[in-house]
């Protein structure tokens, strides 16, 4: 079975010729949606290529051909184009709404398996998805012919998605409730802890003095700040550790700047919270100070408040 809904795929492939670059200019150039219809099996196709065009930079919607023909037709303007499938080209439900839609001057797009229907002929640009043979068995039930079908409405998306110059963070604002979207477009100042929540201390602060901060924080770390409130170091439970295997070191009356790590990784209030993630897994730690451009220290977050956010 797969292998006939693949060579089903590369013969649809080897057609994709001007008609297809003239259906995508023809969506390019509309003012309105493309409205996309079909009938059984096409008409599943025919919705999920709705929701895929409208995911990615084409608005889009699915009207069902029956229900068209019952008042649902002024859901469509006349500044939509119309992309039709059905792979006989002659189903009666959407042959029944051309002469409305060719009235109303919609631009017709015709997806189907014989470029010689009524569809296709009446089509302003036919895409012909016709396949050597189904993958049922009795050769009947639509198989090859509409992942055909489908493998062609991805392209097109595809294509218009190129055209269109739609990049990640435009797919993300599409999906803010997927994971995609959280990634995408949430901020650092969305989930980082600021104001009293942000452990610091200055630099002639005890080891002792620190670890107090650190403890009622709870972020496992603390900034070393000056005056101004300008990071001038960092201090973690790594460093804590490696401070308790030095014999020569008193917490108590050790100042925290002899000890502290100098020059720590940073990131920004408006980076994207993945890139905090990143930065995280490349150095192999698990927290970061926020800084803005003049060094100050406005805030800081652990791999915990990531995780929360589910970036990670």
């Amino acid at each position: 079975m797969f292998e006939i809904e693949a060579q089903a795929l590369a013969a649809v492939a080897a057609r994709i010729d001007g008609d297809f670059t003239a259906a995508c200019r023809l969506v390019l150039a509309a003012h309105g949606r493309v409205v996309c219809t079909g009938m059984g099996k096409s008409g599943h196709i025919a919705r999920k290529i709705a929701a895929t065009l409208a995911s990615t930079g084409t608005p889009a919607f699915y009207v069902h051909p029956g229900e068209a023909g019952h008042g649902d037709l002024g859901m469509i303007t006349d500044a939509d184009v119309v992309l039709a499938l059905s792979y006989s080209g002659e189903s009666d439900e959407v042959l029944m709404l051309l002469p409305v839609l060719k009235r109303q001057g919609n631009r017709l797009i015709a997806m189907t398996g014989r470029p010689q229907s009524t569809l296709a002929r009446e089509a302003d640009v036919h895409l012909d998805v016709s396949v050597p043979a189904e993958a049922c068995p009795l050769d009947l039930a639509p198989t090859s012919s509409t992942t055909a079908s489908l493998a062609m409405g991805d392209a097109l998306a595809v294509a218009l998605l190129e055209a269109r110059g739609f990049t990640a963070d435009d797919f993300a604002r599409s999906h803010p409730a997927g994971a995609l979207g959280r990634r995408l477009l949430l901020h650092i100042t969305d989930i980082m802890h600021a104001g009293e929540e942000v452990p610091r201390v200055h630099a002639d602060a005890s080891i002792s003095e620190a670890l107090v901060e650190m403890s009622h924080k709870r972020l496992g770390m603390t900034a070393i700040v000056d005056d101004a409130g300008c990071l001038i170091g960092l201090y973690t439970d790594g460093d804590l550790r490696r401070t308790l295997d030095d014999a020569g070191v008193d917490l108590r009356s050790t100042r925290i700047a002899e000890v502290m790590t100098r020059s720590p990784k940073t990131i920004g209030a408006d980076a994207l919270a993945v890139e905090a993630a990143q930065l995280m897994e490349t150095h192999k730690i698990s927290g970061l100070l926020v800084v803005d451009t003049e060094r100050r220290v406005v805030g800081a977050l652990n791999i915990h408040d990531l995780l929360r956010a589910r970036v990670v």
